[in-house]
């Protein structure tokens, strides 16, 4: 592939969007202000009992899940940039570093409230340690276990991408091999503590809402979400960046052809492992397991599960299927914002049938957007706060020239850096 960059339009006016997510934080706050305390006055439930906040709770985790599958894909793919000394990322590195870099402290302060209302949408929670299901995991199932469960995954996401971070930074200012060492380094171990608590986190927060099932790939398919939604951010914003001229010396055409094999190879993946983890449930027929999809498939749940195999899967596939349309910005735009809204379909489908097992609680969608409004304003605040504070891509990576289109003959390059940043 070569390096050619298409003609660029005039850049935008985002002047008027600066305000945009304060704006997000307050009607996003007022929303989930007046559904939890809607939530909070319900009553019993004739088969749940009391559904004090559950609601709530409920459109609370699937916000919470829907940006952590778009930071930990982001981390993901910054250790798979070190794993693979790639160039091509180059470009994109820094801002889905500032993207990974939310899981701690942001999304852990996110998470609280999570924390406070488990018992009301954790049943498991609530349940006599004599069950047997609880006696199997415990001390994970219980109130203590979940929080130091939880707090030893925040902790891994921590070191990991904050380490990644700072030599990063400090690649920029010193060049030197040690920080590019450092970041492999990191990314060694990293990558598998990352599919490890990435696994396990899944199956806490998520697939327990409904701890009687059972699934071995759920945590392959809870991965192919965060791979597959950061890989359509990361295209969104490398055009936005590009446009804006902030990124035009490292972007190129190949760059976004890359993103797009990425994205298209990792919607078959999705659709595979989700297929997958159907069909070997469906095959076996044990009912501790098919219990799960025959909730999904009453009420307006089936129609739902029908949306997700045409929007998650087919329409993405066609469209993404021709060479030329991965570098077409007019259709992968789109296609990218779709993904985000099928990711919420995705995870929807996933978390709110334990407690609304007739069908889409469309009377807390307004909730649902919210939380969504609240979480994504102030996370966009943190990390353009974090991009304006720092270069906008890697000023020192050893593969920096690549991205830029230049190539070096070995007796061309120097022998030494400079002690204090400068061009290379």
């Amino acid at each position: 592939m070569s390096n050619e960059t298409t003609p660029l339009p005039p850049p935008l006016d985002l002047s008027r969007w600066r305000k945009a997510p304060a704006v997000l934080m307050v009607v996003g706050g007022i929303l989930s202000l007046i559904g939890l305390i809607v939530s909070l006055a319900q009553g019993k439930d004739a088969d749940f009992g009391n559904i004090s906040g559950t609601q709530f709770g409920l459109a609370w985790l699937l916000a919470f899940m829907f940006y952590l599958t778009l930071t930990l894909g982001c981390l993901f793919w910054v250790t798979v940039h070190h794993l693979t000394d790639a160039g091509w990322s180059v470009a994109t590195r820094r801002f889905c570093e500032h993207i990974g870099s939310l899981l701690f402290p942001w999304m852990a302060l996110l998470f609280l409230p999570i924390v406070a209302l488990a018992p009301r949408i954790y049943h498991w929670l609530t349940l006599p340690v004599t069950d047997e299901l609880i006696q199997a995991r415990w001390p994970v199932f219980t109130f203590g276990g979940f929080i130091i469960t939880s707090a030893i995954f925040f902790g891994i996401w921590w070191l990991l991408s904050s380490r990644l971070s700072y030599w990063s930074l400090r690649q920029d200012v010193t060049g030197d091999p040690l920080c590019t060492h450092r970041m492999r380094f990191h990314s060694g171990w990293g990558i598998v503590a990352l599919s490890l608590s990435l696994t396990f986190a899944a199956a806490l927060w998520m697939k327990a809402l409904q701890h009687q099932w059972f699934s071995a790939i759920y945590g392959v398919y809870f991965f192919a979400n965060c791979a597959w939604i950061s890989l359509a951010t990361m295209y969104l914003l490398a055009v936005l960046l590009q446009r804006q001229r902030i990124l035009d010396r490292v972007l190129h055409d190949h760059q976004f052809y890359f993103i797009g094999v990425l994205f298209f190879a990792l919607t078959l993946f999705q659709a595979y492992a989700e297929f997958a983890q159907y069909f070997v449930v469906w095959n076996a027929n044990m009912p501790e397991e098919t219990f799960y999809y025959v909730i999904r498939e009453n009420g307006s749940w089936w129609g739902w599960s029908m949306f997700l195999i045409v929007g998650h899967f087919f329409l993405p596939f066609f469209i993404l299927l021709p060479v030329k349309v991965k570098t077409n910005f007019k259709v992968m735009l789109p296609v990218c914002a779709w993904a985000w809204v099928m990711n919420f379909v995705d995870l929807a489908f996933n978390t709110l049938p334990a407690f609304n097992r007739h069908g889409y609680p469309w009377a807390w969608l307004p909730v649902q957007l919210g939380c969504l409004m609240l979480m994504g304003g102030f996370l966009a605040w943190v990390f353009l706060k974090k991009f304006v504070s720092h270069p906008p891509y890697p000023q020192r990576d050893p593969r920096v020239l690549e991205a830029m289109g230049h190539t070096l003959e070995p007796e061309e390059m120097p022998d030494t850096l400079p002690a204090e940043g400068g061009d290379r």
